[in-house]
C-alpha cells in the first residue's frame, strides 16, 4: 500500500528523457516506483490511498529555482508567491551578494537600504516585516528553519553583508581595502555559515546594483585578494557553491571567476545576459566557460527563459511620464483619481507638450523605441514592428502621445513592457542558444524582487509554455528538455542529490500540469506587502497539482494550506 499513485500521466522525469505515459507512486516523502501505465508493480490499482487521474497531462519534477530573492519574504510569507503559483517546489535566494545576515545590532538599515536600491524591494516593507532577531548566518538559518513554507527553501551567504559586518562603514566605501585580517576574517565567517548550512556564497560587480542611496554595492569593487581569500576559505569545506553577477566590463573578470573556481574547487556559476553595448560578448562568455570546464574548472552560466525587462505603469515603479514635471502634482493620488485627470484633455496636452530630450525623460523617451503594449497572454518576444514607436508611425501619431493613451486602458492599470537585455536583435534567438549550452541551467527569475517592475518569478511557466508550446519566431525546445533544465539541471547545480527528478528513492516534488492548456494572465498589482507595499504578481491557469515532499501544496491554483516546505541546510 502506498499513499498516492499518479495515473496514466504523460510522465517527463526531469533527465531529459523522452516523455511517456506512466505511473508514478509515492509513500511518504519519496517516489517509490514510475512505470508505464499500467505495469504491475507497488502502485497497482487497489494498493493505494489516493489516485491522481493524469490522463493527458504532464507529470514533471518541481521546479527548482535558483535566482530568487525571498531573503525578507521568507520570514513573513509561508507561501512565497508568486513562485509557489508557478510550480517552484525549492526555491534558492541569497543570490547577487544582497541578504540579511550576517548583520551586527544597529546596521539592519544599511541592508535593508541595499535590498531596496538593488532589488526594488520598498525599505518600509522591509523594516516592518523583517524581525531581526539573528545576528550572525547561522542564527538566520535557525529562523528560516522555524518557520513554515509550502516549498523547500535555501540560501547563501551574501556578500555585501558580510563585508559590511566585518569592515563596518568602511566596506562600503570603495576606496577602502581589506586588511588581510579582515579578508581572512571574512573567509572565517563564510566558511562558517556554509558548515551551518548555507547553500554557498554570492558576490555581485555590476553597477546596476545600487543602494537606495545611491551608492554601488559594496561588493563591487572587492580586490582579487578578497574574493579569492574567501573562496579559499569556503572550499577548505569541501561544500558550496559560487555566483557572481558581472557586467564583464573588465577583460580580467572572467579569468578571475576561473580562478575562483580553481582555488575553491567549488562550482560557480554567473548571469549570462545580452547587453546591447555589447550584443555578441555572450557567445565569448560561453566560450570562456567551455574552456574552463575543459580545463576542470565546474562554471555553470544561468539564463533566463525570456528577456530582461521591465514593466511601466501607472502604479509600476516606472512609466514614461514619471519624470514630466507635470505629472509631479498627480503622482500621490488614488490610482482612480489620478486616471480621471489625466483623461483631462487639458492635462493631456500639457504633459505631452513638455520637452524630453534631456535627463531621465530622455531614456524613458528612448525606451520607448523598444517598448510593447502587453497583452493577455502576454508575449514576451513580440516583433519589433508591434513596439509603441512603430504602432504609432502606423497611426500617423507620436509614440508619446500612444503611450499615454495604453497606460490609461483598463482605467489605468495597464501595463507596458519594456525588454532591455537579452533582445537585441528583437527576437530571443539568442536566449534558445544560451539554453541549449551544456553549461547552462534556467535562472533569473528574480523571485520576491523587483516588485514593483518586472515579475519575472513566472519564467518556470514561461519556459514551458513558450519554449516548448508556443513560440513562433523561431526553433522551439522539446519538453523534456525544457524540463530538466529547470529540475534535475538546476538541482545538480547548487548540488542537491535528492531531487530534481522523477526517480525511486527521489523527494516526491512533483508538478500535473495541463500543458495544451495553460494560460499565464497579466501581472497585476496588489497591495498585501507589510506595511502596506504594493508588488506585481502573476496568476496562471494550468498547474493540476503540485506536490512538495509528497504533500498537495496546490490545486488547481489554490493553496491547500499545507506548509510541508523545510530549509535544505548545505551540501557537499
Amino acid at each position: 500500500m502506498v499513499d498516492l499513485v499518479i495515473r496514466n500521466g504523460l510522465v517527463v522525469d526531469g533527465t531529459g528523457n523522452d516523455p511517456f505515459v506512466g505511473d508514478v507512486a509515492i509513500d511518504g516523502d519519496r517516489i517509490v516506483e514510475v512505470t508505464p501505465a499500467g505495469v504491475v508493480g507497488h502502485h497497482t490499482r487497489g494498493l493505494a490511498r489516493r489516485e491522481i487521474d493524469a490522463e493527458g497531462l504532464v507529470v514533471a519534477p518541481g521546479w527548482v529555482d535558483v535566482h530568487t530573492h525571498y531573503d525578507g519574504q521568507a520570514t513573513w510569507d509561508p507561501e512565497l508567491t508568486p513562485s509557489s503559483w508557478h510550480g517552484v517546489t525549492t526555491t534558492v535566494f541569497g543570490n547577487c551578494s544582497v541578504g540579511f545576515a550576517p548583520v551586527r545590532p544597529g546596521s539592519e538599515d544599511f541592508l535593508i537600504n541595499l535590498m531596496e536600491g538593488v532589488e526594488d524591494i520598498p525599505g518600509s516593507v522591509l523594516s516592518e516585516g523583517i524581525d531581526f532577531r539573528w545576528e550572525t548566518f547561522g542564527g538566520y538559518l535557525d529562523a528560516l528553519d522555524a518557520t513554515s513554507h509550502v516549498m523547500d527553501i535555501g540560501t547563501q551567504v551574501p556578500h555585501a553583508a558580510l563585508r559590511f559586518y566585518v569592515m563596518g562603514e568602511r566596506g562600503a566605501d570603495h576606496a577602502e581595502v581589506p586588511t588581510e585580517d579582515e579578508i581572512a576574517e571574512m573567509g572565517r565567517i563564510a566558511a562558517e555559515a556554509v558548515e551551518a548550512g548555507a547553500l554557498g556564497f554570492s558576490t555581485s560587480r555590476t553597477v546596476k546594483h545600487r543602494a537606495a542611496d545611491g551608492r554601488f554595492t559594496p561588493s563591487l569593487t572587492a580586490v582579487d585578494a578578497e574574493l579569492i581569500g574567501i573562496a579559499e576559505a569556503i572550499g577548505a569545506t569541501g561544500q558550496g557553491v559560487l555566483q557572481c553577477n558581472s557586467d564583464f566590463n573588465a577583460p580580467g573578470e572572467l579569468p578571475l571567476l576561473r580562478k575562483l573556481a580553481e582555488v575553491s574547487g567549488r562550482p560557480l556559476s554567473f548571469s549570462l545576459i545580452q547587453v546591447d553595448h555589447a550584443p555578441e560578448r555572450w557567445r565569448e562568455l560561453l566560450d570562456g566557460v567551455a574552456a574552463a570546464n575543459t580545463a576542470g574548472q565546474a562554471l555553470r552560466v544561468q539564463v533566463g527563459a525570456r528577456p530582461i525587462g521591465v514593466l511601466f505603469g501607472l502604479e509600476a515603479t516606472l512609466h514614461p511620464f514619471m519624470a514630466h514635471a507635470g505629472y509631479a502634482p498627480l503622482a500621490g493620488l488614488p490610482i482612480d483619481e489620478r486616471v480621471a485627470r489625466l483623461r483631462d484633455l487639458a492635462v493631456r496636452e500639457a504633459l505631452l507638450a513638455e520637452p524630453v530630450d534631456r535627463g531621465f525623460a530622455a531614456w524613458l523617451g528612448n525606451a520607448l523605441q523598444r517598448t510593447f503594449e502587453l497583452t493577455d497572454p502576454p508575449d514576451y518576444e513580440p516583433p519589433p514592428s508591434a513596439s509603441v514607436a512603430a504602432r504609432a508611425v502606423r497611426a500617423g501619431t507620436s509614440m508619446w502621445e500612444l503611450a499615454y493613451d495604453l497606460l490609461l486602458v483598463d482605467d489605468g492599470r495597464a501595463l507596458l513592457y519594456h525588454p532591455f537585455e537579452n533582445y537585441s536583435h528583437g527576437s530571443l534567438d539568442a536566449v534558445g542558444e544560451m539554453l541549449r549550452s551544456p553549461h547552462a541551467v534556467a535562472g533569473l527569475g528574480d523571485g520576491g524582487a523587483h516588485v514593483g517592475t518586472i515579475c519575472d518569478a513566472s519564467y518556470p511557466t514561461s519556459m514551458l509554455v513558450h519554449w516548448a508550446r508556443d513560440r513562433s519566431r523561431g526553433e522551439q525546445l522539446p519538453v523534456s528538455f525544457v524540463v530538466k533544465r529547470q529540475t534535475l539541471d538546476t538541482a545538480r547545480a547548487m548540488g542537491f542529490t535528492d531531487r530534481g527528478a522523477l526517480r525511486s528513492g527521489l523527494r516526491a516534488d512533483v508538478n500535473v500540469i495541463d500543458l495544451e492548456g495553460m494560460h499565464m494572465h497579466l501581472p497585476a498589482i496588489v497591495r498585501d506587502l507589510p506595511a502596506g507595499g504594493k508588488r506585481l504578481v502573476q496568476r496562471v491557469d494550468g498547474y493540476r497539482h503540485t506536490l512538495v515532499a509528497g504533500v498537495e501544496t496546490y490545486v488547481d491554483g489554490e493553496w491547500t494550506g499545507a506548509a510541508p516546505g523545510r530549509l535544505v541546510r548545505g551540501v557537499a
